[in-house]
């Protein structure tokens, strides 16, 4: 019962100061609504930023991962630091300029409307067929679980389920379609901080659990049992081979923190250049903090488990159920509540924000007033909810979706790094090229990964296991060396996508060279010490794998 009380009091408490802090925001109008004003300031931006990340697949997901292949997954978290410092330098400044809303925008001046439609129907894709449903399948499973649902109801799993799913979606709902993105990032900035207490409370009592009491001893106890777990260069066959992050990695990470929608914009909303600057970079840093949270439980629970669990999956919520005291389990469930709402309510603003700027406005109503691109933006949010709140419980095995998630967006996330990359760093190649680039960096990802791929891995397998070859380490180093890692084949296809644009460019360049136009929406006078802080960022990251290694 007082798990339930703390739960309910949090969650209202993020919902009030959310609605005080958003009545002055005028919502009728497209920044208003879209970026919040262009009012965002750097602690919010941070705040939001880190919550929009986290979900339960990755909770759940990445410590299960760390469960299996221990440190090397860190991969996922710190090297998103570099790329926060990248977006921070090179994409913000640029964004900022010309006054963006979407990403897309900027392919419309930059190529064509074309390509800002198909890059659009893209993203929304992505969001409505993998995120959505798949963030309010995985929350709703965590939360269900945490407080027995069924039992407590006196319903079946799956009832229970429908309405944890329902519960999630419609609470999301409120926050992204009424409330606007300065709603989402002020609940997302107080959830962060409940995230981020609750977040290191597993690993503190996971240590003081194996180190009887002392957390200095659990920490002794976890490496000298476990050397191998606190290596961060990944091997062969392994989730994140080390060979990876100057590949692939690097590649995936600046386009999620650099040019996916639901991420930079946060940053788009900032007040001014130097208030998204620092708020990228305060993000960067405390991102280096993300392993003690979602890598390091999974390490303690192969350690405190001794590696019997029937599934890696498990490793977070079990660790939980053993290490957590009772009285601190709503506020934890309240603080994970937050990380499912927030996951959710972020992808749906933002999709609202691609249909109601890039679809609605452009193709549907050239001629609607900021009111009622809001409006219909709104509606299309309400259906795009409805249908994920529909689709999710028809999904099966979320807490392993992590990695498969990964290499899934890979499918649009490339493709669409890379024409942006092109169109920022050249002045003439046309919007045929960027068209190109884009469908034929989709296709050739699925070609690669959805039909070459399983016919070599099965061809492998077949093999080894024909000449005697059984253990399942074994196998899964066969598997892995059987076709080329996922994200190596991201870097092939962006290095032969922008080869195949330049070309195009160089046949049949644009008749007049494109120039970035300063909109003086925002100021854009960048923070004397981004640089500096940025090299720290970066120098801390190279620090970790070197002493790691």
């Amino acid at each position: 019962m007082i798990g339930i009380i703390s739960f309910v009091g949090f969650t209202l408490m993020v919902a009030i100061i959310s609605y005080y802090a958003t009545r002055s925001t005028d919502e009728k109008s497209s920044d208003g609504y879209f970026l919040g004003g262009r009012s965002l300031t750097a602690g919010v931006i941070a705040g939001s930023l880190l919550l929009t990340n986290l979900s339960t697949e990755q909770i759940v997901g990445l410590n299960g991962s760390a469960y299996t292949d221990g440190l090397s997954v860190m991969a996922w978290e710190t090297l998103a630091a570099i790329a926060m410092v990248v977006t921070a330098i090179f994409l913000l400044p640029r964004y900022l300029k010309g006054g963006l809303t979407t990403v897309p925008q900027f392919l419309s001046k930059r190529f064509d409307v074309s390509t800002k439609t198909i890059t659009s129907g893209l993203f929304l894709t992505g969001y409505v067929v993998v995120l959505l449903p798949v963030i309010l399948y995985s929350g709703s499973v965590a939360i269900s679980g945490m407080f027995n649902i069924p039992e407590m109801l006196n319903v079946s799993n799956t009832k229970a389920l429908w309405l944890c799913i329902w519960g999630i979606g419609i609470i999301g709902s409120i926050y992204a379609v009424f409330g606007g993105l300065k709603a989402v990032a002020v609940s997302d900035s107080i959830n962060a901080i409940g995230l981020i207490i609750g977040g290191l409370l597993i690993p503190v009592f996971g240590l003081m659990a194996i180190g009887d009491g002392s957390i200095s001893t659990g920490i002794d106890t976890l490496i000298s049992a476990n050397p191998e777990r606190f290596k961060s260069m990944g091997q062969p066959g392994q989730e994140v081979p080390f060979s990876t992050i100057f590949t692939g990695m690097m590649l995936v990470q600046l386009f999620y923190w650099g040019t996916n929608q639901q991420i930079i914009q946060r940053a788009l909303g900032a007040k001014n250049l130097a208030e998204g600057q620092k708020g990228l970079l305060l993000a960067s840093f405390l991102k280096i903090l993300g392993p003690l949270i979602l890598v390091l439980p999974g390490i303690i629970a192969y350690h405190y488990f001794e590696g019997g669990l029937s599934s890696s999956d498990l490793a977070y919520p079990e660790l939980v159920r053993a290490v957590l005291p009772k009285y601190l389990v709503g506020f934890f469930a309240a603080v994970l509540f937050g990380a499912i709402l927030s996951s959710f309510n972020s992808v749906l603003n933002s999709s609202v924000t691609l249909f109601g700027i890039d679809i609605y406005k452009q193709h549907i109503n050239k001629e609607a007033d900021e009111k009622t691109v809001v409006k219909y933006g709104k509606i299309f949010g309400i259906i795009l909810a409805i249908s994920a709140m529909f689709i999710a419980p028809l999904i099966a095995n979320a807490g392993s979706l992590f990695n498969y998630l990964q290499e899934i967006n890979g499918i649009y996330s490339i493709p669409i790094f890379t024409i942006i990359v092109v169109g920022y760093t050249t002045k003439r190649v046309p919007a045929i090229a960027a068209k190109i680039g884009v469908i034929s960096g989709s296709l050739l990802y699925i070609l690669s990964q959805f039909i070459l791929k399983p016919n070599f891995v099965e061809n492998a397998l077949e093999k080894a296991t024909t000449s005697g070859i059984t253990d399942a380490s074994a196998l899964k180093l066969v598997e892995a060396e059987a076709y080329p890692h996922f994200l190596h084949i991201m870097a092939i296809l962006f290095i032969l996508n922008i080869l195949i644009m330049l070309v195009i460019g160089k046949i049949k360049p644009r008749e007049t060279a494109y120039e970035l136009e300063y909109t003086e929406q925002v100021d854009i006078v960048p923070w004397k010490h981004t640089k500096k802080a940025g090299a720290l960022v970066v120098l801390i990251v190279v620090s970790i794998y070197i002493y790691f290694a």
